[in-house]
């Protein structure tokens, strides 16, 4: 089924990185936020950060924003009623970042490096806080090294299911999308931006819709097909 494709464009939550958007009322943002050295009051950061959140997740579906999605500091500078020194505008994205990353775990590595022997890798990724965090992680898990090409939503503000994150990738990888694979878990917006953009698209994490090329648990069951 698979024998045309050379390249696979990975989505990254729950594809390969899991327990991300850790946004719960009951957490505390301010232990890490003191960690990296804030000044601001515990309860200032709390507020922050859930009202950032809240802010962004209600633009997120919003296809008004598809192509001009908000920074997660302009989402701190649209929420805070006074002014915060830039420093701890800068500290307050990087505590957000952190609470928005998930983990990779051990298998999803070893099925990475095991899948980028055969195809070239690239990924497409709707994040909100700025790419950096998550390179450190890729670079701390070994796999930074695995990717032709990305698309992180955070650099030019298009998320999916706008097709035009894919584009980009597949003009990075200068491959025909007739030889690219879309893998995600999000039917609306990588089955949705996959198909938008003329890429066939498989489906993980236990998503189905018949305009998928093929549905599976997850990607290590994939990964036996490929």
């Amino acid at each position: 089924m698979y024998s045309n494709k050379s390249a696979l464009l990975l989505d990254m939550n729950s594809t390969f990185m899991f327990g991300e958007d850790n946004f719960g009322s009951s957490e505390d943002f301010s232990e890490y936020y003191f960690r990296i050295g804030g000044v601001l009051l515990k309860k200032e950061v709390n507020k922050v950060i859930r009202e950032v959140y809240a802010y962004l997740d209600k633009r997120y579906p919003d296809e008004n924003y598809r192509h001009s999605f908000p920074t997660v500091e302009e989402a701190i500078k649209n929420v805070v009623d006074k002014h915060f020194p830039e420093e701890e505008i800068s500290k307050l994205v990087n505590t957000f970042a952190k609470h928005e990353a998930g983990t990779i775990p051990a298998e999803y590595i070893k099925v990475l490096h095991r899948l980028s022997k055969k195809y070239k890798l690239a990924v497409v990724i709707d994040i909100w806080a700025p790419k950096e965090y998550w390179l450190h992680l890729f670079e701390e898990s070994g796999i930074n090294n695995l990717f032709s090409a990305s698309s992180f939503s955070s650099d030019h503000g298009m998320v999916k299911p706008s097709p035009k994150p894919f584009e980009l990738v597949i003009n990075q990888l200068g491959i025909d999308k007739e030889r690219c694979l879309v893998v995600g878990d999000s039917i609306r917006r990588d089955l949705g931006g996959a198909s938008a953009a003329g890429i066939d698209c498989v489906l993980v994490g236990g998503a189905k819709h018949t305009s998928a090329l093929g549905c599976y648990e997850n990607l290590l069951e994939l990964s036996y097909e490929l």
